[in-house]
C-alpha cells in the first residue's frame, strides 16, 4: 500500500478521493499498483479528480470504481467502501445495467440516459432515484478501450419536484372542473349524481356513490349504484335502527375506511353494518358534521387495488366540497324563504368580508416579507414604463445596487450598451405587454460594470378590469451553471484529442515498421543488382535514381518515427553552435542564393544532450519552412541561448535548458493555422511539396529527447520556431566525430546465422552477406533458428528481427544466450526503439540498413581482434 506521504503529481490537489486513491491497495485488484499506471490511465484519473462533475471510471474488464469527490457525496453511504471495487459488485441491486455498460463501453460504443429511474442502496435502504448518465469509453496506451468513463448527474429532485407539480395541476384542473359542473344545479341529488360521475372517472374507479341521511336522522338513502357489476342493486332507504348504535358510533368517527371484499379489516359491528348494507366497495369516507354523521362516500375499483393518502385524500376533499355545496344550495332556497334570516346572513357576510380584507391585508404584508427575504433570485416590480419601484435583497446582492440607487431608475440599466442600442429592453416589454409574458436568457451589467449570465422572467400585472398596471420581475444568475458546463465540455474535448492523437501515433508507428521492411528489401536489392549488371552509365544512373528514392523513403519513415516517438534517439553531449557553422554549408545551399543565413551564438553557450543525427534534421526542416515562408527571399536567422525554467511550463520540466530558434520574416500563420501546425499531416505548402510530418516529427523528437518545440507566429510579421534542449550533464559523452575509419574490406570471413520472418528480407540480407565473403544459414522463425544454433556449432554471430510471431527478437536472443552465453548478436528492427529487455552487448542494426552500415556492424560485433 503507497504511503500517505507518497501522493503521486497527478494526484496532488485532488481532494480527498486524490489522497484515498494514491494510498489505495490497487495491488489488490486487476488495475495494479499504481506505480505501474499507464499514462492515459494516469491523465484520465488526473482529469476526472480535478473535475467538479461527479465522475466515476469503471477500469478494466472488472470494471473496477475509480471516482472524484463529485461521485463520493453521490454515493451516500456507500462511500468509501465503493474505490477499487469491481462495479458488479458495487452496485448489486443494478447489476445488469452495470453489465450493460461495461459491455457496450468495452466494444468502444457510448450510452446516455436522461432522467434515468433507478433503485439503490445508498442509506442503507433501498430508494428511487433517476439520474443523467453518460458512458463513453477510455483507452489504453495502445488505442483499445480499457474502460468506461460515467457521467453523473443525479436529477432526483427535479423529477419528483415535476411529478408532484403535475399532479398537483392536475388535482386542481378536477377540483376545478367538477367546481364548473356543480355549479350549474342546484339540486343535491343532480349534483351528487354529477360529483359520484366525475369521481369515478378520475380514480379510474368502476362506480362512486352518496349515502346520504335523512333529516330526521331516522335512516339514510342510498343515491346511485354502488353494487359491482353483476350484483344486485342497493338503492333504496335504510333504518339507523337497523344496525344498531354501536355501528353508527364507528361511522360517525370521520375516519377513512379500507375495507376489502370479506371485511377482514373491519371489526365485527362494522363488518356486520356493511354486510346488511351490502356494500362491496373499497374505501368508505364517512362525513361528520356537528357530530352528526350526514352522509357516506364510498368508491370501489375494477381491479384489487391498494389506496394512497393521495386518492384519499382526494375522495375527502370532493366529499367536504360537495357537501359543502348542497348544504350551500339548501341553505340560499331557505334564505329565499325569509327575509329575516336573509338580513342577519347580509350582515354576517359583511363581517366575514372584514375579517377576510384583514386577513388578505396580513397575507400581502407576508407576501411582501417572503419577496424582500429571497437573496437567490433578483424580484422586483417596474412601473408600465419600465421604471423600477420596488427591489428585495436578491436583486442588490446580484446586481450590486441598493434599493435608495436603483429605485425611479429605468431597467435597462441593466442591460449592455449594444443590446440598449439594438432597443432589446422595449422589446422584452412589449412581449410581456402583448403575450403576458416574456422570458430568455442573456447577459446583463453589474453595477461595477461586470458582466453575469442572467434567466429573466418579465410577467405583465394587470387590474381587475385588465389595464396594466406595471410588470414583475424575476432575474436569476445562471453564469456558474454555464460555466461549469463549459468546462465539462472543454475536458471531454481535450480527453478525445489526447486519444485520437495516441491513436495516430500507434498507427504511424506500425506503418514506418512495414516501410523500412520494404525499403529494406528495395536498397539491399539495388546494391547487389548494381555489382552484377554491365557497366552501363544508364542503367548505373536508373539504379542510382532508385536508390537515392529509397533513401528518400528511408529518411520519411524516421520523420514518422519521430513523430510517433518511436525513434531510437543516440544521446550524446553536443555543442550547438558548432553543428549549426558545420550545416551553415549545407543549409546555404538547400535554400538558394535569394535567401541569407545569419547566425546569433553567445561564446559560453553550454553543450546540449541531443541526437546529433535528429537535431540536424529538425534543424533543416525548420530552414526549409523558412524559406517556403519568404518566397520573395530575405534573411533566416538560427540563433541560440540559454534559459532556467523555474516551475512547470507546458511539457517543460523545471531545470536549465538552451533554447535553439530559427525565424523568418515571412507571411506567418494565424491562430487558428498556429493552433494545428504540429498536427500530423497538416500543412500548408501545396499538393506534393510536403507531408505535413516535418513539425510533428520535429515535435515528437522534441519531447521525446526531453524538451520542447514552441511556436510564436502572427500573420505578416513572420514565425519563430524555438527547439527547448536539456543542457547535458558533465561527463556526458560527446558526439562522435565523422572521421571512424571504414571496417577493412578484407575482413574475416564468419558464419552466420540469420533470423527474419519477412522471407524479401531474410533472402536480401543473406546474399548482402555473402557478397561480403561470409558463409550464412537462413531461418524464417525464432523456432527454426534454435534448431539452427544446436544443429551448427561453427555458427559465429546471430542476425535477428525483432518483430517476429510466435517469439521475438529479444526473446530470441534470451534463449541464444543460454545456449551460447558468448555468442555475439546484432538485432535488427524496423521500429525505432530498442525493446527494454535486450541486453547492452547486443549490437543493434536500424532497417532499412545498406550494405555498408551491415559490414559496419559485422566489425563491432566482431572485431578484427576477437
Amino acid at each position: 500500500m503507497a504511503s500517505t506521504l507518497e501522493v503521486p503529481a497527478f494526484l496532488s490537489d485532488g481532494g480527498e478521493m486524490g489522497r484515498r486513491i494514491a494510498t489505495f491497495d490497487w495491488g489488490a485488484t486487476r488495475v495494479g499498483p499504481i506505480e505501474g499506471w499507464s499514462p492515459s490511465l494516469r491523465a484520465i484519473v488526473a482529469f476526472l479528480i480535478h473535475c467538479p462533475v461527479p465522475i466515476v471510471m469503471l477500469w478494466g474488464e472488472d470494471g473496477n470504481l475509480i471516482y472524484n469527490d463529485g461521485y463520493s457525496v453521490f454515493a451516500g453511504d456507500r462511500h468509501p467502501g465503493l474505490l477499487g471495487m469491481k462495479v458488479l459488485e458495487a452496485w448489486p441491486e443494478v447489476a445488469d445495467f452495470n453489465a450493460n455498460v461495461m459491455r457496450v463501453g468495452l466494444a468502444g460504443g457510448t450510452l446516455a440516459y436522461r432522467n434515468h429511474k433507478l433503485i439503490l442502496n445508498r442509506t442503507g435502504a433501498f430508494e428511487e432515484c433517476w439520474l443523467d448518465l453518460d458512458y463513453s469509453p477510455v483507452y489504453d496506451g495502445a488505442g483499445a478501450p480499457a474502460g468506461v468513463l460515467a457521467v453523473v448527474v443525479e436529477t432526483t429532485d427535479t423529477v419528483r419536484a415535476n411529478q408532484a407539480l403535475r399532479e398537483s395541476e392536475a388535482r386542481l384542473r378536477f377540483l376545478d372542473s367538477l367546481s364548473i359542473e356543480t355549479a350549474r344545479s342546484t339540486d343535491p341529488a343532480e349534483v351528487l349524481e354529477v360529483t359520484t360521475r366525475m369521481l369515478a372517472a378520475q380514480l379510474g374507479a368502476s362506480n362512486c356513490a352518496y349515502a346520504v341521511m335523512d333529516p330526521d336522522e331516522d335512516g339514510f338513502t342510498i343515491r346511485g349504484d354502488w353494487a359491482r357489476e353483476g350484483s344486485p342493486s342497493i338503492v333504496g332507504r335504510y333504518k339507523l335502527a337497523d344496525f344498531g348504535a354501536l355501528a353508527v358510533q364507528e361511522l360517525s368517527a370521520a375516519r377513512p375506511l379500507i375495507i376489502d371484499d370479506n371485511l377482514a379489516e373491519l371489526a365485527p359491528h362494522e363488518a356486520a353494518t356493511f354486510q346488511a348494507i351490502g356494500i362491496s366497495a373499497t374505501v368508505c369516507i364517512p362525513l361528520v358534521k356537528d357530530g352528526r354523521l350526514t352522509a357516506l362516500m364510498a368508491a370501489h375499483h375494477r381491479e384489487p387495488h391498494v389506496w394512497t393518502p393521495e386518492e384519499i385524500a382526494l375522495i375527502r376533499e370532493v366529499t367536504d366540497r360537495s357537501w359543502a355545496h348542497v348544504e350551500r344550495t339548501a341553505a340560499e332556497a331557505e334564505l329565499r324563504h325569509a327575509a329575516a334570516q336573509l338580513r342577519e346572513l347580509n350582515a354576517d357576510l359583511e363581517r366575514r368580508v372584514i375579517e377576510r380584507a384583514a386577513a388578505l391585508q396580513q397575507s400581502q404584508r407576508q407576501f411582501g416579507l417572503l419577496v424582500q427575504g429571497v437573496s437567490d433570485y433578483a424580484i422586483y416590480m417596474l412601473d408600465s414604463a419600465g421604471v423600477v419601484s420596488s427591489w428585495n435583497a436578491g436583486a442588490e446582492r446580484i446586481k450590486g445596487y441598493s434599493p435608495d440607487e436603483i429605485i425611479g431608475q429605468h431597467f435597462s440599466t441593466f442591460y449592455p450598451d449594444e443590446e440598449r442600442g439594438r432597443g432589446d429592453p422595449q422589446r422584452a416589454l412589449e412581449t410581456a405587454r402583448r403575450d403576458g409574458r416574456f422570458a430568455a436568457e442573456g447577459w446583463r451589467v453589474r453595477k461595477d460594470g461586470t458582466r453575469f449570465r442572467a434567466s429573466v422572467v418579465i410577467d405583465a400585472i394587470r387590474d381587475d378590469d385588465g389595464r396594466l398596471i406595471g410588470f414583475a420581475k424575476i432575474t436569476r444568475d445562471v453564469t456558474e451553471r454555464e460555466e461549469t458546463q463549459r468546462e465539462l465540455e472543454t475536458a471531454r474535448e481535450a480527453l478525445f484529442q489526447s486519444q485520437k492523437i495516441e491513436a495516430i501515433g500507434q498507427l504511424t508507428g506500425g506503418v514506418a515498421h512495414d516501410f523500412n521492411n520494404l525499403l529494406m528489401a528495395i536498397m539491399s536489392g539495388l546494391t547487389l543488382l548494381k555489382k552484377r549488371v554491365p557497366d552501363d552509365p544508364q542503367i548505373a544512373r536508373l539504379i542510382d535514381n532508385s536508390m537515392q528514392a529509397a533513401e528518400r523513403g528511408a529518411a520519411l519513415t524516421q520523420r514518422m518515427l519521430a513523430f510517433a516517438r518511436r525513434q531510437q534517439l543516440k544521446t550524446e553531449r553536443v555543442d550547438v553552435a558548432a553543428l549549426v557553422a558545420d550545416m551553415t554549408g549545407l543549409l546555404q545551399r538547400t535554400i538558394g542564393p535569394s535567401w541569407q543565413i545569419e547566425t546569433q551564438f553567445p561564446d559560453d553557450l553550454a553543450a546540449v544532450s541531443a541526437d546529433t543525427n535528429q537535431l540536424e534534421m529538425a534543424l533543416l526542416n525548420l530552414v526549409v519552412n523558412a524559406r517556403d515562408a519568404m518566397p520573395e527571399g530575405g534573411a533566416i536567422t538560427i540563433e541560440a541561448a540559454q534559459r532556467t525554467v523555474d516551475g512547470a511550463r507546458g511539457d517543460l520540466a523545471p531545470g536549465s535548458y538552451v533554447r535553439l530558434s530559427v525565424c523568418d520574416a515571412g507571411v506567418g500563420m494565424d491562430q487558428g493555422t498556429l493552433a494545428r501546425a504540429t498536427e500530423p499531416f497538416f500543412t500548408t505548402k501545396g499538393v506534393g511539396k510536403g507531408t505535413g510530418l516535418g513539425l510533428s516529427m520535429i515535435h515528437g523528437f522534441a519531447q521525446q529527447n526531453g524538451g520542447a518545440l514552441e511556436i510564436e507566429s502572427s500573420p505578416g510579421v513572420g514565425t519563430r520556431a524555438h527547439i527547448w534542449l536539456p543542457l547535458a550533464a558533465e561527463g556526458s559523452r560527446p558526439a562522435a566525430t565523422p572521421t571512424e575509419a571504414e571496417p577493412e574490406e578484407g575482413a574475416r570471413a564468419l558464419t552466420i546465422l540469420v533470423v527474419d520472418d519477412d522471407p524479401l528480407v531474410l533472402t536480401n540480407t543473406a546474399a548482402l552477406l555473402v557478397d561480403l565473403g561470409h558463409q550464412v544459414f537462413e531461418a524464417d522463425s525464432g523456432a527454426a533458428a534454435l534448431t539452427q544454433l544446436q544443429t551448427h556449432g561453427e555458427i559465429g554471430l546471430l542476425i535477428t528481427d525483432q518483430a517476429m510471431p510466435g517469439m521475438t527478437g529479444s526473446q530470441l536472443v534470451e534463449h541464444a544466450r543460454a545456449l551460447r552465453p558468448d555468442l555475439p548478436i546484432i538485432l535488427a528492427t524496423g521500429y525505432g526503439e530498442t525493446p527494454a529487455d535486450v541486453s547492452a552487448r547486443i549490437k543493434r542494426l536500424a532497417k532499412p540498413f545498406t550494405q555498408g552500415d551491415l559490414r559496419r556492424a559485422l566489425a563491432e560485433a566482431v572485431p578484427a581482434n576477437a
